[in-house]
């Protein structure tokens, strides 16, 4: 039989895995700048936080099951784990778009970050149609 795990997305979510860790620091950093430096709204403080630390959260199973999903070439720990990269997605497009103000270098760190993710999601469609056929 042949090998039929990615070997391109178990290298990408290696490399997401580091970005990721950098993206959550460089992200709580500049929270916490806004924070000081600008007249940030109490009430607008909290949900952005809850939202980066919810991405934080999902984004340890979300590997865990990429990674499992690939090496053991099955479709459902890889199918759960493109169901949460959308969920990120979501949480990723709220931090670019919505939350209370939207720096440069947010704007830079979530396109890398959704470019990191939508490569990703596709490799693990073609993963899962190789893992079926």
């Amino acid at each position: 039989s042949s090998q039929l795990s990615s070997v391109p997305l178990h290298i990408l979510l290696y490399v997401n895995g580091i970005y990721y860790i950098f993206y959550f620091l460089a992200t709580l950093a500049m929270i916490i700048y806004k924070s000081q430096v600008f007249s940030y709204p109490d009430d607008f403080l909290a949900p952005d936080l809850a939202v980066l630390f919810l991405m934080a959260i999902l984004e340890v199973p979300r590997s865990y099951l990429g990674f499992k999903g690939n090496l053991t070439e099955a479709e459902a720990p890889l199918g759960l784990s493109l169901g949460l990269t959308v969920a990120s997605v979501v949480l990723s497009v709220y931090l670019l778009l919505w939350q209370t103000y939207v720096l440069w270098a947010d704007v830079l760190l979530n396109a890398l970050l959704l470019a990191a993710y939508a490569l990703e999601a596709g490799l693990k469609v073609m993963a899962i149609a190789a893992f079926l056929s």
